[in-house]
């Protein structure tokens, strides 16, 4: 995904913060991520959540966390990787299981 362009933002986006493809994520559910990076090491964060995973060239990482309500986290890489680190954010939109399923069909 990728940062939302000032001349499409709604009122309803944050600005630096928000990407035009979400990860949506079921809440009360356990999910886990596993991650890699094609170019240089970074670092996959999510405050909210305590989440902190390195994305590794060459190697799959992986993590578990559960998400205890619905609602928008916003993270970031948090490994200085590069001229647009500042423009990697991370957004996770949480819904109800009984949606994701919905989603996902």
């Amino acid at each position: 995904s990728y940062m939302i362009p000032i001349n499409e933002m709604t009122n309803n986006t944050s600005r630096l913060l928000d990407v035009d493809n979400r990860t949506i994520l079921p809440y009360k559910s356990q999910i886990r991520m596993m991650v890699t990076a094609a170019d240089v090491i970074h670092s996959w964060t999510i405050p909210a959540l305590s989440v902190k995973i390195d994305a590794t060239p060459g190697r799959l990482n992986q993590i578990s966390f559960l998400i205890n309500r619905a609602g928008l986290f916003f993270g970031q890489c948090s490994e200085i990787c590069g001229a647009n680190h500042s423009f990697m954010p991370i957004t996770i939109e949480s819904i109800s299981p009984n949606y994701f399923i919905k989603w996902m069909s």
